[in-house]
């Protein structure tokens, strides 16, 4: 295994200045106490006074001598020469031929207690620390390499050569790998590794390998899938339950260690070492479980709301159908109500006049055929369900294998589901639970009898099953998508001793009539400042209780604007995708955060460049064809089939995504369009025209296909921080809060804009608790709902808007779970995604939801009076969502193969392709920048007026001078030019490009 795992910024910043350092870090460390001065103010000359200072302040900094003492940032110099009172700070450069510089090093070691690598004691702590951080977590060795940097320079240990700390942290990671498939391995029996290696053994014919069968979910959509599904899910449990439990291992180890299992060939697998390949199966089989459970989670939410939508489909056709027959009985039956309703017919004779007009016969028949037809209020089709019966045969075997749980809300389900499990097959002389039936089914449920309806019982429990399992009050165990939304929650002595911490960092008070105090005088204020402004502000009409608010001009481009725009456009070179991509892998180094699945050092001569064309395959959705060259083996079919399988994944993304952002960050142009603290959400969607249950309907977008939506976080400097791939169109609030907490860029953004979809009353309320500005465009502010506390206070013209008031009292009562809420999710310590959907219910809100609910109604009027108070402000929200709109324009482009349609069946090959295509916009969008910015800074030189107004009106999402369509060689060979023919292939040879 090579050892050299360091990036090129790595090696050259390694022990030295990275620039000028802060106005904290000067304080820090560079700061002369009286000791200091003392020490130093018994050196004979200035230079060497501001000498030794300098090699004291920068064996703090960086935790090394310098070769060249003298080698420091001027700011540094000038600090310590103000410190000492040195008027001549370019008197230090004398002190770099001095001798004594070296004895003074080793008085700063004495006196300061610094110690040397080699020293027995800090090199077996240091050996310590490293370990048990490679044991508990997954960090890259260049990731360690820093910590343990940081950890020398914390505990005064001078720091060594580069190489030996690489070889250093290389030994500690193998030797905790080694622990890994020894600690795994030793509890697994003989027969249970027979048991495991079969998995790996290909059947007869060609034909898959288990591992690679059970690997691949489902992807039909309909009940027999479902069945399979349940099959597949109770093999894994078998195999699973008979081998030794990991509950000792991290999990964030095994995670890793199956990962491999999961993109590798079974060959692969079968290649590595006797007690590294039991882990890495036994992981395997471990963690299949969970994702294996969630696959028949999926698949029944596709299925049941299959069966019911097809059974309103059917009975609205019926019902189509029969109209003429109710429209007969209905004329019949109202020409008998004219006669009762008559004055002129005496009561007595009304039966006779009756019959007379209708016969008694007829009226018969009408009142059939009505009860017939008619169907009573909450009627969902029952007997069209009932005849779908057969569709439902994977239940006995779906509530046999599934491991569920339950909150509350959803106890009487799980009662029922545990009452059909016990009834599968045998007599249940127990009464069955009914807590779940809604009214609108008792009597589909309840037999006339008293008993129960076996059809209409499981029916019923089907639907109830799916609702619950949607808001994640029914959940299972184990899951990665449908897990227990409150594990992780702080509680106890653990949310005691970070209340404080968490109530610092979000900016909130622990006492809730302060914070709510607070809330309200800025409601009150924002009340009375909109209301004064109503007379001058023409965009609002305000009429008792209706508000109408003027669309938004659009903004003129000044003819400023459009020359420096005409001007940078024709200064912008022309060049390849490809190009771009290497170009910027040259300057960012960006895939280097590409590493090997197995998490080892596996590497292969020119990765870069295979990885770059895997990134263009993903992209632009073209497949290797195009890319591939026989005569560059970093672009063979085989390599970049070997790099997409265990180089492109979900970590390795975000990594390299997140040096690209931070790349961009650092440039003057980017800075100008913002400083990283706003972001916008949207959706871009994909038709996916292959079988996959990870898709879902919606004509708007899709038409007769189903699709997958790609909702992505982008950033006022045009960069994607995270993108999340979902099936159809989920509402976008059920996935706000996760793009935004578990993106790991160095921008932190504080206001999140979105369209009105991502807009309710308990986002408002979260993302308050969390320290964010939620700034929705509104399109349907007019039927919005104003809310006030103080139900006295005349705020003139808004006063009849103002109609609702809080319930302050509510979100006082539970101010400290709101608070323990938004903590964990800060933390990171429970999923954001699965938490929303259990406070997003309408049916049974829990009082913590309605809480939540309270408090977004109060932040959300401020955040409305602000909307309809400042032009400015709602410009600056239309500005940013249409810079991600430009995105998805730009992301279009570069998706262009195959009609621009997804085609992987898998979620993770989905999300994985999804995120590839991102991150190529990235690499774009920061090319653009640096070439945008060198031609701002060529214009300069010659003259060119170049306004802020206008810089912040550029955008660097142009593709015009891009091509993405690759090149396409008409030369022939010198064979065919002579008029022979190609050599056929041979097909008992190996054809690597085949």
């Amino acid at each position: 295994m090579p050892v050299s795992f360091l990036t090129a910024e790595q090696e050259r910043l390694y022990g030295r200045y990275a620039g000028e350092p802060t106005a904290d870090q000067l304080a820090r460390h560079f700061h002369l106490d009286d000791a200091d001065r003392e020490l130093i103010g018994a050196k004979r000359w200035d230079h060497m006074r501001l000498g030794f200072a300098a090699q004291l302040g920068t064996v703090r900094f960086l935790g090394t001598f310098l070769d060249d003492p003298t080698n420091v940032p001027a700011s540094v110099v000038g600090d310590l020469a103000r410190q000492l009172s040195i008027v001549d700070p370019s008197c230090l450069a004398r002190y770099a031929t001095a001798r004594v510089r070296w004895v003074h090093a080793a008085e700063i070691r004495e006196r300061h207690g610094y110690r040397e690598f080699a020293d027995p004691f800090a090199r077996f702590r240091l050996t310590r620390w490293l370990y048990a951080l490679c044991w508990t977590g997954t960090d890259r060795p260049s990731v360690l390499f820093d910590r343990a940097t940081a950890w020398l320079v914390t505990e005064k240990v001078l720091l060594p050569g580069a190489s030996a700390l690489e070889r250093l942290i290389a030994r500690i990671r193998a030797r905790a790998g080694r622990r890994l498939w020894r600690t795994l391995a030793k509890n697994v029996s003989r027969e249970q590794r027979v048991q495991l290696e079969a998995l790996l053994v290909a059947g007869e014919g060609g034909r898959p390998s288990p591992l690679d069968r059970l690997r691949d979910g489902p992807f039909m959509r309909s009940g027999a899938e479902l069945a399979r599904a349940v099959v597949r899910l109770d093999e894994v449990r078998l195999l699973a339950t008979s081998l030794p439990g990991i509950a000792h291992v991290p999990p964030g180890r095994v995670t890793a260690l199956a990962r491999f299992a999961t993109v590798a060939k079974a060959q692969a697998v079968a290649r590595l070492p006797q007690e590294r390949r039991t882990a890495t199966l036994l992981a395997f089989v471990r963690t299949l479980e969970a994702s294996a459970q969630d696959d028949v989670l999926d698949l029944f939410d596709i299925v049941v709301s299959k069966l019911f939508t097809d059974a309103a489909t059917v009975g609205k056709r019926a019902r189509l159908r029969t109209i003429r027959d109710l429209d007969l009985a209905a004329l019949r039956l109202r020409r008998v109500t004219g006669v009762l309703i008559n004055d002129a017919v005496a009561d007595s004779a009304v039966r006779a006049a009756a019959f007379a007009v209708v016969s008694r016969d007829e009226i018969t028949e009408a009142l059939a055929k009505i009860d017939e037809i008619v169907r009573p209020p909450g009627d969902l089709y029952f007997a069209e369900l009932r005849a779908q019966n057969a569709r439902t045969r994977f239940m006995p075997g779906l509530l046999r294998s599934l491991v569920l749980g339950a909150t509350p809300a959803a106890k009487p389900v799980l009662d029922a589901v545990a009452y059909l499990r016990a009834s599968d097959g045998r007599r249940n002389t127990a009464p069955a639970p009914l807590g779940f039936v809604p009214a609108g089914w008792k009597r589909q449920v309840v037999a006339h009898d008293g008993g129960i309806d076996a059809v209409g019982y499981r029916l019923c429990l089907m639907e109830a099953m799916r609702a619950s399992i949607r808001r994640r009050d029914l959940f299972a165990s184990p899951s990665l998508r449908y897990a227990d939304p409150r594990l992780g929650l702080l509680a106890g002595s653990a949310w005691e001793a970070a209340r404080p911490a968490i109530c610092r960092t979000l900016g909130l008070s622990a006492d809730a009539g302060a914070e709510i105090l607070r809330l309200s005088e800025r409601l009150d204020a924002a009340y009375r400042a909109t209301g004064a402004n109503l007379s001058e502000n023409v965009s609002v009409q305000v009429d008792s209780s209706e508000l109408v608010l003027s669309a938004l001009d659009k903004l003129d481009e000044p003819p400023s604007l459009i020359a420096l725009r005409k001007a940078v456009d024709v200064r912008m070179p022309r060049v390849d995708l490809p190009e771009l991509l290497l170009e910027i892998h040259a300057r960012t180094r960006f895939a280097t955060g590409f590493t090997h699945a197995s998490e080892g050092g596996a590497r292969a001569e020119d990765i870069a460049t295979s990885l770059c064309a895997v990134l263009i395959a993903e992209a632009c959705n073209t497949g290797f064809e195009p890319l591939i060259r026989l005569d560059n083996p970093a672009l063979r079919r085989t390599r970049l089939s070997w790099a997409r399988q265990n180089y492109i994944r979900a970590e390795t993304l975000t990594r390299s995504n997140a040096a690209l952002v931070a790349a961009q960050n650092r440039i003057p142009l980017a800075r100008a369009w913002g400083g990283g603290d706003v972001a916008s959400a949207d959706g871009l969607r994909f038709v996916v025209p292959v079988r996959t249950i990870h898709s879902g309907p919606n004509p708007k977008y899709y038409g007769q296909e189903r699709g997958v939506t790609f909702y992505n976080l982008v950033s006022d400097q045009f960069t994607g921080l995270n993108g999340i791939a979902v099936p159809g169109t989920l509402r976008d609030s059920l996935l706000l809060l996760s793009v935004v907490l578990e993106q790991q860029t160095e921008l932190q953004p504080t206001e999140i804009m979105t369209d009105t979809g991502a807009y309710t009353d308990t986002i408002f309320g979260i993302f308050h608790l969390l320290g964010y500005q939620f700034s929705p465009r509104l399109a349907d502010i007019g039927g919005s709902r104003f809310w006030r506390v103080d139900g006295k206070a005349d705020y003139g013209a808004l006063n009849d808007l103002a109609a609702q008031r809080v319930n302050v009292s509510l979100i006082a009562e539970h101010w400290e779970d709101l608070l323990r809420l938004a903590g964990s999710l800060k933390l990171g310590t429970v999923q954001a995604a699965g938490l929303i959907r259990t406070l997003q219910t309408k049916d049974r809100p829990t009082k913590l939801a309605r809480a939540l609910g309270e408090l977004g109604r109060l932040v959300k009027t401020l955040y409305l009076l602000r909307f309809i108070d400042d032009e400015a402000y709602r410009r600056r929200i239309l500005v940013q969502l249409n810079r991600g709109e430009g995105r998805h324009q730009l992301a279009r482009i570069v998706f262009h193969g195959k009609r621009g349609e997804l085609r992987q069946r898998y979620r993770e090959g989905q999300e994985d392709q999804l995120s590839a295509l991102g991150l190529v916009v990235n690499v774009i969008v920061l090319w653009n920048t640096i070439y945008m910015d060198a031609a701002l800074n060529q214009l300069r030189a010659e003259g060119y007026d170049v306004r802020d107004e206008d810089l912040a009106r550029l955008s660097p999402l142009g593709f015009d001078h891009i091509n993405m369509l690759g090149r396409y060689a008409f030369t022939l060979p010198d064979t065919v030019a002579r008029g022979e023919l190609r050599p056929l292939r041979n097909p008992r040879v190996a054809d690597d490009e085949g």
